[in-house]
């Protein structure tokens, strides 16, 4: 028996890589019993799948067997480490210019890899732009709309060499005729005249609290108001931000962002909302979240991030709703130098009438305010015509 298993050994011996591979599956297969699940991924900014609950018809059905595949993708020992491998040696050695649907610019910068419009964004798109234009239709006068184009718009000298990118120019002038029920706030030219400037960051899909203050000016003149003045405020710096593009691609070379904002005042408060027209206070305080600035996800810090229903105190006369996705949270502390009151909607988080809200909040005017990659996405824009029954 003895010398069998030893002939067995010895035979073994003559396929080294064998044994390497059979070490390698047992040894991250022991690692992943023993490696602690996460809930969220910092480096990625999002959830990650947890270990699907085990059922015979389940497994039968092959529904566990899929969502555990999609478990292991994601609960991977050191899986962060190995993906920010896996792109470094695709940007070094094959030279790649899109890393997991980022691409880099030949500055360095990275944009949202848009190069057609998906099915569902097809669909989406036209009942987003009906749905500003049926909204604006019950309030006359009172609806302002700003598409904030993407980079990649600014910036088309910068794209690898004949990226096949989507129509944004075209699909935004739809977009401003569609909802011609509302005042369009064009900031293209704007940005385009201002591209020198550091108006986007380098590593997220944000624009700048500069890029942001660029397209608060245009309306400011649109609407007939004296802009905040940030001379007359303390300017804030918060240094080594590397944003969602980075945390998608890991490039090497992404040099860090560096976050501005302006010391105010003034006081936002955030609502439970527990029904149409049903709010309770959750929590009043700084307009910024503070202890974001020291995490990964430093834009957060921004109104405390997306809630669904907050309110801002500001120094001015009257009071707007502002109906937006992420790139309003740094334009609105600029809006206290013109208003007393600022509301903040969010619709991925607030599913009930806005006319109500209107109505019961006394808002005298609406700014809906979206970057374009969401707003031709956004399955949630159509609230804005929900009618409680």
């Amino acid at each position: 028996m003895k010398k069998k298993l030893s002939e067995k050994l010895d035979a073994l011996r003559g396929y080294p890589c064998i044994i390497v591979f059979a070490v390698i599956i047992v040894g991250v297969m022991l690692l992943s019993m023993l490696w602690p699940d996460r809930e969220i991924s910092t480096l990625e900014n999002t959830r990650l799948k947890q270990r699907p609950k085990f059922s015979m018809s389940s497994l039968l059905q092959n529904q566990w067997t899929a969502e555990y595949g999609d478990y292991l993708k994601d609960q991977f020992p050191l899986r962060d480490g190995f993906i920010g491998m896996q792109n470094r040696t695709e940007s070094l050695i094959f030279k790649k210019t899109e890393l997991s649907n980022i691409l880099v610019g030949k500055s360095g910068r990275l944009y949202t890899k848009q190069f057609s419009l998906t099915d569902s964004e097809k669909s989406q798109l036209p009942k987003n732009i009906a749905a500003i234009n049926e909204f604006a239709s019950r309030h006359p006068g009172k609806v302002s709309v700003l598409i904030a184009p993407s980079a990649s718009l600014v910036y088309p000298e910068d794209l690898p060499f004949a990226a096949p990118m989507l129509n944004e120019g075209a699909l935004l002038d739809d977009i401003f005729a569609g909802t011609g029920n509302a005042m369009a706030v064009d900031i293209r030219d704007t940005m385009i005249q201002n591209k020198e400037d550091y108006i986007y960051y380098n590593t997220d899909h944000h624009w700048t609290t500069h890029g942001a203050y660029l397209a608060y000016q245009q309306f400011c003149r649109q609407k007939g108001l004296t802009p905040f003045d940030p001379a007359q405020h303390p300017a804030v710096e918060v240094k080594k931000f590397y944003g969602t593009h980075y945390s998608a691609s890991r490039y090497y070379a992404a040099e860090p962002d560096t976050i501005t904002y302006y010391e105010l005042p003034n006081q936002e408060t955030i609502y439970n909302i527990t029904g149409e027209n049903q709010f309770s206070v959750k929590e009043t305080g700084d307009l910024y979240d503070y202890a974001a600035f020291d995490t990964r996800d430093k834009y957060a810090a921004f109104l405390h991030g997306n809630n669904g229903y907050s309110t801002v105190q500001g120094n001015g006369k009257g009071s707007i709703l502002l109906i937006k996705d992420s790139y309003a949270n740094c334009f609105v502390p600029f809006l206290t130098a013109n208003y007393a009151k600022i509301g903040v909607v969010d619709l991925r988080n607030f599913s009930y009438g806005i006319d109500s809200l209107m109505q019961s909040e006394g808002y005298d005017e609406v700014l809906i305010l979206y970057n374009f990659a969401s707003f031709k996405s956004d399955a949630k824009l159509p609230y804005l015509n929900y009618q409680a029954q």
